[in-house]
């Protein structure tokens, strides 16, 4: 008599290296605190006798110095270890959030406090970015890099769904204080996570002519592709016009012709399920032209502003919004595959460094216009304006050749070998 065989333990999936899993788990620990700090800064400013317009400064004060030092940071991370960066970033978050929870939780914090405190944490963020995405892109190669990178982005997005409703429910029972302490804990934690990182796979840096040298070697990796260069400027307008749709004419809406805030909270609550469900979706698909695919996804981004032009009844509203949110994560996860295979390890967070610049300059001005370009022309046409703008913008990136033709790869780019661009690699063969 034979016994029956013993299932082996479930492992982790070999793209899920021990780098990958406390990158992923720190990530997820951040996001559970941050989105619910986000929602309890607003309400400490509120409780503290501040008003709409405050509550704008204290966002515009992490923005500033977001854009001032992100290329510093990536250039930094470029040349010291980048666990290290990341570290020390998510210590200077946990300090300024863990001061700014004290003041809340102990008397009335003053404007000037609120928006240096939070002013620090852009700068961590800064600091941080560049070094994460670098960090993440390293710990992941070859064919089943995409589906890494899309089980990471949903792990993080369910995180942040997770925080915010949990943020929500513990202001209300809590105060804002103890969830900016909570995020203030989060920090502490996925340090500590983070400073397990091995980068002894990472080839040592060589020296370097300084900062500004490291600086013009990152724009001139950044130049030297039309793909990355035209889908970052896409992104500079298409991100600030969607910004502005969501933060300024999304709540106008809802309170005139929806119903009040409740409606607009079901619709962007659709809209983080949509990226759950596009990550999700990316685990399994492997679009063979990585950044075709993903910028055909580019064109649902118009949709949000014209079903508020219109505008739409909840239900049609909330499905927009669901459609949005699966699309922009195929670009999302094609993007980053993209970057992975194509930019030489040395270099990553440079070039992602000059992304997010590209990706975040423009939304405070873009949202600061929304009011006198609604006052100007009405809120109808700006919002039809926001959709054209996205459309015509995506458009013309498929009018570039190599993001119609950019190929996946099955194995990562060598460190310090030359970039092949897809109108090259069609006369030399595909690699991989």
């Amino acid at each position: 008599m034979t016994s029956a065989a013993i299932p082996a333990p479930a492992r982790r999936p070999p793209w899920a290296g021990r780098n990958y899993s406390l990158l992923t788990a720190a990530a997820v620990v951040t996001n559970l605190g941050s989105q619910g700090a986000l929602i309890a800064a607003a309400f400490a400013v509120l409780q503290s006798g501040g008003g709409a317009g405050d509550v704008g400064l204290v966002a515009a004060a992490r923005t500033v110095p977001l854009v001032l030092f992100l290329l510093v940071g990536g250039a930094l991370a470029d040349r010291l270890p980048r666990h290290r960066v990341m570290v020390a970033a998510n210590a200077l978050n946990f300090l300024s959030q863990g001061a700014f929870a004290l003041l809340v939780l102990t008397g009335e914090p003053r404007l000037w406090q609120m928006m240096a405190l939070t002013a620090l944490g852009g700068v961590g963020q800064a600091f941080f970015g560049p070094a994460s995405e670098g960090m993440l892109m390293s710990s992941v190669s070859g064919a089943e890099a995409g589906r890494a990178f899309a089980f990471y982005r949903m792990a993080m997005h369910g995180a942040g769904i997770g925080g915010a409703a949990l943020g929500g429910a513990l202001i209300a029972v809590f105060g804002a204080g103890w969830v900016l302490a909570i995020d203030a804990a989060a920090f502490a934690v996925a340090g500590a996570l983070r400073a397990f990182l091995d980068v002894g796979h990472i080839p040592p840096r060589e020296a370097g002519g300084g900062m500004i040298s490291d600086l013009r070697a990152g724009w001139r990796e950044f130049v030297s592709r039309p793909w990355l260069w035209s889908i970052v400027v896409q992104f500079a307008v298409v991100n600030a016009v969607v910004a502005a749709a969501e933060a300024v004419y999304g709540p106008l809406v809802a309170r005139d012709d929806l119903g009040g805030p409740g409606p607009w909270g079901l619709a962007l609550a659709a809209f983080g399920a949509g990226t759950v469900g596009g990550a999700f979706l990316m685990m399994r698909w492997k679009p063979r032209r990585l950044l075709l695919a993903g910028s055909l996804c580019v064109f649902p981004l118009a949709l949000p502003s014209a079903a508020l032009a219109v505008p739409l009844p909840v239900g049609a509203l909330a499905a927009v919004m669901l459609l949005t949110g699966v699309s922009i994560e195929v670009f999302g996860v094609s993007w980053m595959t993209a970057l992975n295979q194509e930019i030489p390890e040395d270099k990553l967070s440079r070039v992602s460094a000059y992304d997010w610049l590209g990706s975040i300059a423009m939304v405070p001005l873009a949202t600061a216009l929304a009011g006198p370009a609604q006052s100007a022309v009405g809120r109808t046409s700006a919002l039809w304006g926001c959709s054209a703008l996205v459309v015509l913008l995506t458009a013309a990136v498929l009018c570039v050749p190599d993001v119609r033709r950019l190929t996946r790869r099955t194995e990562p780019l060598a460190v310090g070998r030359p970039a092949v661009s897809a109108d090259a690699e069609g006369a030399v063969g595909r690699l991989g």
